[in-house]
């Protein structure tokens, strides 16, 4: 087991992406869908379409995704990558099917939550979000971080599937010329299965296509850091 996680890290660290399959058992899959639809709308920051919620924000207030994220079961493949004092800093839900469907362009992920804006060098631009301030940090940051992307429904070619560009989170900030050369490679889909997990780095070229299948796709978004932001900048950490 132990060279099975060495193998899947070293394809993290060489592609940017790698996929785990049976990380969450079908029983610990179904209590996630269960607490996610019971979930009060408010603290959430849902947004729905034709009254079907396809996003949450927020989702590190649910108890149970919370736990999830510090659960041995994700910390086993975060640690090694982020460090030990790696934390969740920010939670999300996507709801993709055909009733609410989108397409997401070629891009890298670039901004951070944090608790309320402060003009810190190196630190921008900035933008809100369902309330909350969001800012471009330095690349150097971004670097250290990763993204756990938990399904909860199978994710095959009919479910808009993530596409990424294996290799090229190394080529750190890319300008929209650069992405343009990048993304004429082939792209990979990422098929997951309900309850694994999809690890990606922040600086991956990503996109997805509409969803062509009616089931959900329904993928708890987590972002993992360690240690504090600099001149008093606090990680939202919801």
């Amino acid at each position: 087991m132990c060279f099975v996680a060495d193998d899947i890290l070293k394809r993290l660290s060489h592609d940017g992406f790698t996929i785990v399959p049976g990380v969450l058992t079908s029983a610990e899959v179904a209590c996630l869908i269960a607490r996610l639809s019971a979930s009060g709308h408010d603290a959430l920051a849902v947004r729905a379409r034709r009254e079907r919620v396809y996003a949450m924000r927020n989702l590190l207030q649910v108890e149970e995704v919370a736990q999830l994220a510090d659960s041995p079961a994700l910390r086993r493949w975060v640690k090694p990558v982020v460090g030990v004092g790696a934390v969740a800093v920010r939670g999300l839900l996507f709801d993709k099917s055909l009733d609410s469907n989108w397409k997401v362009a070629w891009h890298q992920d670039l901004s951070i939550a944090v608790r309320e804006r402060k003009n810190v060098p190196g630190f921008g631009p900035w933008s809100c979000k369902a309330g909350r301030a969001h800012v471009q940090p330095p690349v150097e940051i971004l670097k250290k971080m990763l993204t756990v992307r938990v399904h909860l429904d199978n994710c095959g070619p009919a479910s808009g599937p993530l596409k990424v560009i294996a290799g090229s989170h190394k080529r750190g900030l890319l300008a929209p010329d650069q992405i343009r050369c990048c993304t004429n490679r082939i792209p990979i889909e990422c098929h997951v299965p309900a309850g694994g997990i999809l690890l990606m780095r922040p600086l991956l070229l990503h996109a997805s296509s509409s969803a062509v299948a009616r089931q959900s796709r329904r993928v708890i978004h987590l972002e993992y850091a360690a240690g504090p932001l600099p001149a008093g900048l606090e990680w939202q950490a919801a």
